[in-house]
């Protein structure tokens, strides 16, 4: 009897996986903080003897290497991806053991990467999951500019392949257990739902439904903006990521966070937005820890620039450590825990602003001295955008704080949480700043003119 444990990476929108049978088993495609594959192997009482990548990922460190070393186990890497360190090359039909009766099956599946390979789980001789990596996603395929944009075309017609290699081969009752597609910049499409079939992938996913010369088009239409920490993440997995270091970061108090953020680095309040709105230390930036923190930190910050966090809580800046290391990086500068009056010298002011909601930007747009700023990506304003408001997508707002009209500026985004982000940036550049904490899918009741691209 087999089994197939899923560890949620939500923050990045992946899944990695831990199958086996009853004394061994093999990791998927493991995050950087791998102590949490050892974890669930000790739940299930099973040795870890095999990790395998699907491919070297473009949107976070991996833990395998480092799994593989604490482990004794296998490691297993496409042979086609070029990497710096000993590992067992895979090739397409390769065949490895994992338990008695369990096989592991090497599926050529290039797009995603060119060298881009999925693993058939075989009980018996027989398929029961298929683990896709980037390749075949719930109701979309994995992104094929990730590589290079020569290659886009290229790869693109690969995937389309791929994909159909994947529902030719496998009976329809196999399970799809893909890496990407829960929220992940690395998908292609918008990917619905939690547990799919080969057979269900067949009926619905439109990279089998449709021919290479409709879907293709369409889907590199449709590709959302690349987080520019992608660009770090493929060299660091071809080098080998280094072990990753939990400990508590050094503790920094408030004159050295004033230090800091005169030195031109970046201090980031973990809190939620409301309470940073109330009340924060100026010059601060708000990434809150739940939600996608990883990604828009990663995605903001000029890489390599040192980061002090400051944390509600011991648990919660533990917690952003964890996130910040699957996406390199791996060490806080310094950290603070407890709230502004801790991180504040006696007699030093809060900075604050207002939140609002689009019923209360419609009560005074347009008017004098007022400056709507839209910071959601390309794709999401070309479905609808506020008449006269000013385009900066929040990943590049950082670079292009210059550009803000002068005036009060009634920031907004989808929901709320990439606004308050972006207001933390224009008050710290001084600005006078409104954070307009409400789903854009209200805007339209509340009588704000509305437009398409």
């Amino acid at each position: 009897m087999f089994f197939v444990d899923t560890i949620e990476v939500a923050g990045l929108g992946n899944r990695s996986y831990l199958a086996g049978g009853r004394r061994t088993a093999v990791a998927v495609d493991p995050p950087r903080d791998a102590d949490r594959v050892l974890a669930a192997a000790a739940r299930r009482g099973v040795r870890i003897s095999h990790v395998v990548e699907t491919h070297l990922h473009n949107d976070y460190v991996t833990g395998g290497l480092e799994l593989a070393r604490l482990t004794g186990a296998a490691y297993l890497v496409p042979a086609g991806a070029g990497v710096s360190f000993a590992r067992i090359p895979v090739h397409d039909g390769d065949r490895t053991v994992v338990d008695t009766d369990l096989t592991l099956r090497a599926l050529a599946t290039p797009g995603h990467t060119p060298h881009h390979t999925a693993y058939v789980l075989e009980e018996h001789g027989t398929a029961v999951a298929v683990f896709t990596g980037g390749s075949l996603l719930i109701g979309t395929v994995g992104r094929p500019d990730l590589v290079e944009p020569r290659l886009t075309e290229h790869l693109a017609r690969a995937q389309h392949a791929s994909a159909h290699r994947l529902a030719a081969e496998l009976p329809d009752s196999t399970a799809v257990l893909p890496t990407h597609g829960f929220g992940s910049f690395c998908s292609a499409g918008r990917a619905g739902g939690t547990e799919t079939t080969i057979g269900k992938e067949k009926a619905s996913n439109e990279a089998l439904t449709e021919d290479a010369d409709t879907f293709i088009p369409r889907m590199l239409a449709g590709l959302d903006d690349v987080p520019a920490y992608y660009a770090h993440m493929g060299p660091a997995n071809a080098a080998g990521p280094a072990p990753v270091d939990l400990t508590p970061p050094a503790v920094a108090d408030a004159r050295e966070i004033a230090a800091r953020l005169a030195a031109g680095e970046w201090v980031v309040d973990l809190r939620h937005r409301v309470a940073f709105a109330e009340g924060h230390v100026a010059g601060t930036y708000n990434f809150e820890a739940e939600g996608q923190l990883a990604t828009y930190l990663a995605w903001l910050v000029p890489w390599g620039r040192p980061v002090t966090l400051l944390a509600q809580s011991p648990e919660q800046l533990a917690q952003a450590q964890r996130e910040l290391v699957r996406v390199g990086i791996d060490r806080p500068a310094a950290a603070a825990t407890g709230g502004p009056s801790a991180w504040t010298t006696e007699g030093e002011a809060l900075a604050a602003f207002p939140r609002a909601r689009f019923a209360d930007l419609a009560a005074r747009h347009p008017a004098g001295g007022t400056v709507v700023l839209d910071v959601r990506r390309d794709r999401e304003r070309a479905a609808a955008f506020i008449e006269g408001s000013v385009h900066i997508p929040l990943h590049t707002l950082h670079r292009r704080l210059g550009e803000v009209p002068a005036g009060e500026v009634w920031v907004h985004c989808a929901g709320g949480t990439r606004a308050a982000i972006a207001a933390s940036l224009l008050d710290a550049a001084g600005r006078a700043v409104v954070a307009v904490d409400d789903t854009f899918d209200t805007a339209e009741a509340t009588g704000l003119p509305l437009r398409t691209a």
